[in-house]
């Protein structure tokens, strides 16, 4: 008999997910504390996220001896990305933070900041912030980006220096 997978321990997103704006990560693939500790958490002002995924496509490998047409892994790409935050009419909010063409990285650590778990970072460009104007809402600002190189997905996070 096969071993089954490992039975999950299933979570809900409110409350647990954080998502961080972080302008410099040296290395995308081994980000240091510090550079974390440097970004802003955004999660506490996030109303709606959109896209953070990659799709792989395929790509056809017809041969004359054969009616059938394997494939094989072709180009990674990743859907359109937003965020969606709260608007605040007498502070500082987002457009502060996140302006037009402001390079950076949004990074999602989808089980909370703890360190051995993993965590999902895309280097973007802000594209646009997007007023949301609706007669019976509360005002909010989507901020659309544009993923400028491959995803660095599950990466351990780092723990906090000297722990």
């Amino acid at each position: 008999m096969a071993t089954p997978i490992q039975a999950s321990q299933r979570y809900y997103r409110r409350g647990v997910t954080k998502v961080l704006w972080v302008p410099t990560i040296a290395n995308k693939n081994a980000p240091t504390r510090a550079e974390l500790d440097a970004g802003t958490e955004l999660a506490d002002e996030v109303s709606a996220m959109s896209g953070w995924q990659t799709t792989s496509n395929t790509v056809p490998t017809p041969a004359l001896g054969s009616r059938f047409t394997p494939v094989v892994g072709g180009e990674i790409t990743a859907s359109d990305s937003s965020l969606t935050f709260w608007a605040s009419k007498t502070a500082d909010d987002v457009r502060a933070l996140l302006v037009r063409e402001a390079t950076g990285n949004v990074v999602w650590m989808d089980e909370g900041d703890v360190p051995t778990q993993f965590m999902d970072i895309f280097p973007v460009s802000v594209m646009s912030q997007s007023k949301i104007r609706e007669l019976d809402g509360a005002s909010q600002i989507m901020a659309q980006f544009a993923i400028v190189s491959e995803p660095a997905e599950n990466i351990e996070i780092p723990a906090a220096a000297g722990g």
